[in-house]
C-alpha cells in the first residue's frame, strides 16, 4: 500500500497489516525489534509514520468512540477515531476540542502521538495537556494503562513520542465547554514584522487564539505584511457539526508544481486584500476558522509529484524579532516560495509531553515545493539559524532534518529512547536517534 506521508516526498510501496494481526504479534512476543509502527490518517508531513524496515500498523478502521460524560466533557475513544468524528459527536452535547491542529482529519491517536497544538496554546497548551489516560499496547504483550499516576514515564514519552513506545489502543481525552461552534473572528491588518510583534502579546491575553498569516512575497515597503486573525467562540448556540463536502478537490496528480512566484503573488495579494478589508468582527465557522485547507480535498498535490517540505521552528520570545525576519530573508535570496507562512506566539503553558515541540516563543512555519537540492540547502540553514537561536525544529513535520539538529532541538532525546518499545521504530527515528546512538 502506498501509505503516504502528506508530504509526499519518499513515495512508495508499504507493508501495512491491520491492528487484530499487530495484537496477536504483540501478544505472542513474536514483533521483532524495529518491527512495527502505528500508521492514522496519514497527515504528518514527513518520515515520522513511516517504518520501511518494518511494517505499519493500519489504526484507522479502530475508531470507535466508546463512551462521553457530558457533566465532565471526558471523552472515551479508540486511537482510530478522526478529530472531525469527535467533533461531530461531542457538539451537540455542549462540546468541542481543547486544542486542534490545522487540520480535522487526524486520528486520536496521532494528535497524542504528536503532541499536536493549535491557534490557542498561550491559553490552552498542547493537546497532551487534555490527555486524561491512555491503554498502551507494548511488545511484551501487556496492555498498559498510563496516566500522570499510573506509568508516568510511559505517559510522558508517549505524549509526543511520534508512535514509539507501543501502540495507544484507547484514551481518555477531557474537551472543552463552549457556547457554539461558531468563532468570533476579528481580521487586523499590520504593515511589517515590529508591527506584528507590538500586536502579538496582547492579542493572546484577549483572545482563545490567534494566529498570523505573512504575505512572504511582498515587496519594497511592504515587506512583511500580514493579517492577524483572532477569534473566540461565539454565543449564538450553533453546534451544527454536520460535515460539509469539499469545495474544491485536486483529483489528479500534476505533473508540475503549480505554486510558483506569479501564481502565489496572485493569490497573496487577493488574500491580503479580501480577507483583510473585514476589519470588524464576524462570524466565522468552525470550518472555516480551524480548518480553511480541509475544504479543498487533496491541495497537497499542487506541489507535483516532488512534494513538499514543511518546516516549523520555535524561537525565544527574546530572540524572535532578529531572528524570524532573518529566516524569511533566507528563503527570499535563495528565490524559494512558501505557499503558507504562519506565525503564532507561543504561551507557558508545559506540555506533559516529554519531546513536545512547543516552547515559549513564536513559531514561524513554511511549506516548500521540493526542488531538490536547492530546497535542502535552504531548509539546513532555515536549521542553522534555529539552532543558533537556541531554538527547536519540529521532529513531526521533518522529512530530512540532521541528527544534530534533532540533538540540538531536544537534548532530552535519550529518556525517550529509554522508553521506546525495542518492537517499535521509524524512518526519522533510524536517521537521528539511531545515528547519535550508535
Amino acid at each position: 500500500m502506498s501509505l503516504e506521508s502528506f508530504g509526499r516526498i519518499e513515495r512508495r510501496p508499504r507493508k501495512a497489516i491491520a491492528f487484530p494481526q499487530a495484537e496477536h504479534l504483540l501478544r505472542q512476543g513474536r514483533a521483532g525489534a524495529g518491527a512495527l509502527l502505528a500508521f492514522g490518517n496519514g497527515r504528518s508531513y514527513g518520515d515520522s509514520c513511516h517504518n520501511d524496515r518494518g511494517v505499519l500498523v493500519e489504526m484507522r478502521p479502530k475508531g470507535r468512540i466508546r463512551g462521553f460524560d457530558p457533566a465532565s466533557g471526558i471523552l472515551d475513544a479508540e486511537a482510530g477515531v478522526l478529530l472531525a468524528e469527535i467533533i461531530a459527536f461531542a457538539a451537540p452535547h455542549g462540546f468541542f476540542l481543547p486544542v486542534t491542529p490545522g487540520t480535522r482529519f487526524v486520528t486520536l491517536g496521532g494528535a497524542i502521538a504528536n503532541d499536536v497544538h493549535g491557534k490557542n496554546h498561550h491559553s490552552r497548551g498542547t493537546f497532551g495537556c487534555h490527555v486524561i489516560s491512555f491503554e498502551l499496547l507494548r511488545s511484551d504483550g501487556m496492555l498498559r494503562s498510563c496516566s500522570p499516576t499510573q506509568n508516568p514515564e510511559l505517559f510522558v514519552a508517549t505524549i509526543g513520542g511520534m508512535g514509539l513506545t507501543g501502540l495507544i489502543v484507547t484514551a481518555r481525552i477531557r474537551l472543552m465547554r463552549v457556547l457554539s461552534l461558531d468563532v468570533e473572528e476579528r481580521v487586523t491588518r499590520f504593515a511589517g514584522l515590529d508591527q506584528f510583534f507590538a500586536l502579538a502579546e496582547k492579542a493572546d491575553e484577549e483572545n482563545e487564539y490567534a494566529v498570523a498569516w505573512i504575505d512572504q512575497l511582498a515587496e519594497g515597503g511592504r515587506a512583511g505584511r500580514g493579517l492577524l486573525l483572532t477569534g473566540n467562540h461565539a454565543a449564538d448556540g450553533n453546534f451544527n457539526a454536520s460535515p460539509r463536502p469539499a469545495r474544491l478537490s485536486v483529483p489528479f496528480e500534476l505533473p508540475f508544481s503549480a505554486l510558483n512566484r506569479p501564481s502565489l503573488k496572485l493569490f497573496n495579494t487577493a488574500y491580503h486584500h479580501l480577507k483583510g478589508r473585514r476589519g470588524e468582527p464576524h462570524l466565522s465557522s468552525y470550518e472555516q476558522f480551524f480548518y480553511p485547507l480541509d475544504s479543498l480535498r487533496g491541495w497537497n498535490r499542487f506541489y507535483g509529484p516532488a512534494g513538499l517540505y514543511q518546516h516549523q521552528s520555535v524561537i525565544s520570545y527574546a530572540r524572535a524579532r532578529e531572528t524570524i525576519p532573518a529566516m524569511l530573508a533566507a528563503t527570499r535570496r535563495a528565490g524559494q516560495v512558501s505557499f503558507l507562512t504562519v506565525l503564532k506566539r507561543f504561551g507557558t503553558i508545559c506540555s506533559p509531553g516529554l519531546l513536545s515541540f512547543p516552547q515559549p516563543g513564536y513559531t514561524l512555519t513554511l511549506d516548500f515545493p521540493n526542488r531538490g537540492a536547492k530546497t535542502l540547502e535552504l531548509l539546513s540553514e532555515l536549521d542553522r539559524l534555529t539552532i543558533e537561536a537556541e531554538g527547536r525544529v519540529n521532529p513531526y513535520k521533518d522529512q530530512r532534518m540532521s541528527a544534530a539538529t534533532f540533538a540540538a532541538s531536544f537534548p532530552q532525546w535519550r529518556r525517550l529512547e529509554e522508553q521506546r518499545d525495542p518492537a517499535f521504530s521509524s524512518n526519522f527515528w533510524q536517521r537521528t536517534a539511531g545515528i547519535l546512538a550508535a
